[in-house]
């Protein structure tokens, strides 16, 4: 076999590798080259000085953590900051409402709201905490809350006319959004305590948590039982914080893209 063909049977692998094989034991020039071709080089190590420098540069924005409590004591913190504002906000306003509706709607209208805080909290816990498992998605669980207390107010309610239609529900987003944007505050230095991975997705869920105090509140309060009001002015105090809070998250990432793009 010549050293063209035993080139040939090696690259290949052809079904004279045998004979490959032992032309190289006996060819000084094959053997020469393949000795060179499973020679290493070794790798150019870093220096000494060099190295320090990577693990100061890593060890410069270390900072120690503290672990985080059981995800069922922030979900027990959560539902007690929502329980605490609807409480403290109703005991100073009254609960008129629930001397206009019947008890079929306050069973189902708060078993709802509950129902939403309880969905939210978990999602929320999940959200800071990397690797959760999420049994509904985060980014769809708003939306679906959203509807779920929209088809129960419409379902619940009449669609009445209203003479007032606007002035009244000016009064009662001006009475909710307040209430939303200071539950956000306990809720928000609850959860910077974990790791928040997307800051729009969890504002959004936050606001959204943050409103429907609000909107339980009103909820409680307002003895205005008509549809529309319900739908605009009570369920838009979750939604508008709900948008600001997904508008805040939003901002947070561009700003901590941007600078990372400096870098």
């Amino acid at each position: 076999m010549s050293c063209h063909e035993s080139d040939t049977a090696l690259r290949e692998g052809s079904p004279l590798l045998v004979e490959a094989l032992e032309h190289v034991r006996t060819c000084d020039c094959c053997r020469e080259l393949v000795s060179m071709l499973n020679t290493r080089e070794p790798a150019n190590l870093p220096s000494p000085e060099t190295l320090h420098k990577i693990a100061a540069g890593i060890a410069k924005d270390l900072r120690p953590v503290r672990s985080m409590a059981p995800s069922r004591y922030f979900v027990g913190a959560m539902v007690a900051i929502s329980v605490s504002g609807v409480a403290i906000s109703v005991y100073s306003m009254g609960a008129f409402a629930l001397a206009a509706m019947t008890s079929v709607q306050i069973a189902i209208i708060l078993g709802t709201l509950t129902i939403s805080f309880i969905l939210l909290a978990y999602s929320l816990v999940n959200q800071i905490v990397p690797g959760s498992h999420h049994r509904i998605p985060p980014g769809l669980l708003p939306v679906g809350i959203v509807i779920s207390l929209t088809l129960a107010v419409a379902v619940l309610f009449q669609f009445q006319h209203e003479r007032n239609f606007w002035a009244s529900g000016w009064y009662c987003l001006r009475v909710g959004a307040p209430i939303g944007v200071l539950a956000a505050v306990p809720l928000w230095l609850l959860l910077r305590r974990g790791a928040i991975l997307s800051p729009s997705m969890t504002g959004a869920a936050t606001g959204l948590l943050a409103g429907l105090i609000g909107t339980s509140v009103l909820t409680i309060h307002c003895p205005n039982l008509d549809a529309r009001h319900i739908l605009v002015s009570h369920l838009g105090v979750a939604i508008l914080c709900a948008l600001a809070g997904f508008a805040t998250g939003l901002m947070v990432e561009i700003i901590a893209r941007g600078s990372v793009e400096k870098k």
